[in-house]
């Protein structure tokens, strides 16, 4: 049995500031060369991690157009919803959004939470289960959402996909992740995340495999997207387990798509902004208090410049006018 793994497409309608090419013709010409790889190398199911969408309500002519791409892949396509995919990190919504339209009319198929799929091909019994993006996926309470339990005896290989922070090392502090350190009990043979846009690629622990190939488009505000190239995944279950990274020919180098000048403004904002998160923290006491409240503190606080002061006050004095029925 061969399957093909992909994930975080964010299919959209425009292309980001930070990118110089197309977009949307972009993505097309990647799902094209994907529909090639199931050709070419007998694909019998497609898997995909999340975030097929950017955004839950995208408009009608680009859904039709990339249904119809999505049509001539001739096996199934299974999916599990991604934040983007649906309103309000909520995965109940998913009957509302152009995702869930897709599942209605058969395009793609998409995986419950709790839900067990077997698939079946030359002898081996594969079962497959997802766990869909929900706001707390990553709190330590919830790694039972990374884990399989309790495979039956006639299942040769249980594939878990995740939409969520499954990452191989600590990151960013403040941000919710989930190690794999820390669901590495999993009774699942491979697990397949998304949500990490860079990836981590393949990691085998004991046999148990972990694999993140990394968004199929370069949309973060990273340096480190220059550098990486979107893949998908290979994987041939027979007797034993064989995953493979293919790195898609469509895709243009990084420095080719990407603008750096962007890419480098971003950074240098939102460094600016950490810079003066830190200075408000350091000289302000933000417990139990609202927003008009913490902006007076603000304006009050020592060691915080004028300019600072005066925006902190024209805030409070434009919340007071909204308070008033007043539209800004």
């Amino acid at each position: 049995m061969r399957l093909l793994f992909l994930t975080d497409t964010h299919i959209r309608g425009t292309t980001p500031k930070n990118r110089k090419d197309n977009l949307p013709e972009t993505l097309e010409n990647k799902f094209k060369e994907i529909g090639k790889i199931v050709e070419n190398y007998h694909i019998d199911y497609v898997l995909h991690g999340g975030d097929l969408f950017d955004r839950p309500d995208i408009s009608v002519s680009v859904v039709g157009n990339f249904a119809s791409i999505l049509n001539e892949i001739k096996v199934p396509i299974y999916i599990i919803c991604g934040n983007h995919d649906v309103y309000g990190h909520n995965p109940n919504t998913i009957n509302r959004t152009m995702l869930g339209l897709l599942n209605a009319l058969n395009v793609v198929r998409i995986i419950d939470k709790g839900e067990h799929i077997y698939l079946n091909k030359n002898g081996i019994k594969v079962q497959l289960t997802g766990q869909p993006y929900t706001f707390n996926i990553d709190d330590e309470l919830n790694r039972s959402n990374y884990i399989v339990k309790d495979v039956p005896e006639d299942v040769d290989y249980a594939i878990h996909m995740v939409h969520g922070m499954l990452l191989n090392k600590p990151f960013i502090k403040g941000i919710p992740y989930t190690l794999i350190d820390d669901i590495k009990d999993t009774e699942a043979d491979i697990t397949l995340a998304g949500h990490y846009h860079s990836g981590f690629g393949i990691i085998n622990i004991d046999g148990k495999y972990f694999v993140n190939p990394g968004s199929l488009i370069r949309v973060t505000n990273s340096l480190i997207e220059i550098e990486r190239m979107p893949k998908v995944v290979l994987i041939d279950l027979d007797e034993d387990i064989n995953i493979e990274l293919i790195e898609l020919k469509s895709a243009a180098q990084g420095k080719d798509v990407l603008d750096r000048q962007e890419i480098e403004n971003h950074i240098f904002k939102s460094e600016r902004l950490f810079e003066f998160k830190q200075s408000i923290d350091t000289a302000v006491n933000f417990e139990k208090l609202e927003i008009n409240e913490i902006l007076m503190e603000v304006s009050n606080a020592e060691g915080v410049s004028e300019d600072v002061k005066e925006e902190a006050l024209k805030r409070i004095a434009l919340s007071q006018m909204k308070d008033l029925g007043d539209e800004l």
